[in-house]
């Protein structure tokens, strides 16, 4: 297969390595140009050089190459992937988190919601702009695929800013209800069940769920055996108080978890802890330190010639769907995703079209094509059009540099709620963070 295939971010052991293990498994892609972009030269090349050594051990599966050149990477491009993360991730997190709950702010996990999920928005959305300009400049048939946070306001961005972009963005959550519980719940095979998904991206629901082999309408079983088969297991992390407190009381259970959909409710500091969010960051932070130090371990095993005979690939699949439906668009197969996000464009009447939802679809040739969702209830669609509200303005502030917009949006959002704290908060995030702020006027 002679593609190419460009990761920019490369240079995170989060990022390069698993998507290497996928492309390791691929037997579509085998033969083409693997390229990877990072502007931290020393990461991206320890990156460069122990895949470089994994590639020949799987036969030179794949052509390698490396450069910090954007514009050089792109040239010929059949697939972009974007994983960058503008500024020191943790650090600009831990302030993102904090700050905001200084003034008073409910804030909670501060990654795409909240008054911290701005201040993300703000420091991602210019720069991965700027990727996207080149891409649809430099290889315009090329499509882009978003890993980036905060995933909904990146990519409402990139659909209002380079509207031909072949664009969609990926989230894994979606694996936190599958395979680990689903199929107990149900008493089926995954294989035998569709699953419809819609909502915003960490901010979704189970919609639906169909038998395959019957067309039985599975929900009813799913709801019947829910409460009972997670009695025991609540986790503080992912499905707990706040999952459970939002099934009862609306009646379509959110796969996403306490940790993530926390950012978007006014209710969710009622049923989770500051605490457990600052836990959740810690270990997430901790992870990390330990991918990196697996990659630089490797990397001083390969300068010393002890290189690892199994090297850094991992034999099973990362989870992370990038891949399959790279293979799929190739194979025009018409396979079927859970969950992928993309505009609205009339899938979910009932929401905003100038939005970027999450939702099932179908892959072919031409991209992905959402699943029609039709209206979704109108208890759930209250509650996204809130976000889609303060997305939209989040977005406009960002791109205009308004600091009177960005004081707004921080006043609206569920996590704030005053003109006088969004205005400190405003004011200390700017000081802190100015050099990787847009000039906000």
């Amino acid at each position: 297969m002679d593609k190419k295939i460009v990761l920019i971010g490369a240079g995170s052991a989060a990022f390069g390595p698993p998507t290497f293990v996928d492309l390791n498994l691929s037997k579509v892609l085998a033969g083409s140009t693997i390229t990877l972009v990072d502007i931290d030269t020393e990461k991206l090349q320890m990156v460069y050089e122990v895949l470089s050594e994994d590639n020949k051990k799987i036969g030179n599966k794949f052509n390698i190459e490396c450069t910090p050149n954007r514009e050089k990477a792109l040239k010929g491009a059949d697939f972009v992937i974007n994983s960058t993360e503008h500024g020191d991730r943790f650090e600009l997190r831990w302030q993102d988190n904090t700050i905001p709950r200084k003034h008073g702010s409910t804030e909670r996990m501060a990654e795409n919601g909240g008054p911290g999920g701005f201040f993300h928005s703000a420091r991602q959305i210019p720069e991965i702009i700027k990727i996207a300009k080149d891409v649809a400049r430099i290889c315009p048939d090329a499509f882009f695929i978003n890993y980036s946070n905060p995933m909904s306001r990146i990519c409402l961005a990139l659909k209002r800013v380079v509207p031909n972009l072949k664009m969609f963005g990926l989230c894994h959550q979606i694996e936190l209800l599958v395979p680990h519980h689903l199929s107990k719940i149900i008493k089926k095979e995954m294989k035998d069940v569709q699953i419809i998904t819609g909502g915003l991206n960490h901010f979704a629901f189970l919609l639906g769920l169909k038998d395959l082999n019957t067309g039985d309408n599975l929900l009813p079983v799913f709801n019947a055996n829910c409460q009972k088969y997670f009695q025991g297991k609540w986790d503080r992390f992912h499905y707990a108080d706040l999952t459970f407190e939002i099934y009862k009381r609306f009646g379509w259970f959110p796969y996403v978890g306490d940790n993530h959909i926390c950012e978007y409710l006014q209710f969710g500091s009622h049923y989770t802890t500051a605490q457990d969010l600052t836990d959740w960051i810690t270990r997430m932070e901790l992870g990390k330190k330990a991918i990196n130090f697996q990659l630089k371990w490797h990397y001083k095993k390969l300068k010393k010639g002890k290189y690892p005979k199994k090297g850094m690939l991992m034999r099973e699949f990362s989870g992370e769907r990038a891949i399959p439906i790279i293979e799929a668009i190739i194979e025009d197969s018409n396979s079927y995703e859970i969950a992928v996000n993309i505009p609205n464009d009339g899938i979910i009447e009932n929401l905003p079209n100038d939005l970027i939802i999450e939702c099932s679809g179908i892959v072919s040739k031409e991209g992905i094509r959402g699943v029609n969702l039709g209206n979704i209830p109108k208890n759930i669609a209250a509650l996204l059009r809130i976000e889609a509200s303060i997305q939209d303005l989040c977005v406009e502030a960002i791109m205009r540099e308004s600091k009177d917009l960005a004081i707004d949006c921080l006043a609206m959002d569920v996590n704030c709620g005053s003109f006088e704290m969004a205005e400190a908060i405003f004011h200390e995030m700017c000081e802190l963070q100015r050099e990787y702020l847009p000039d906000f006027k």
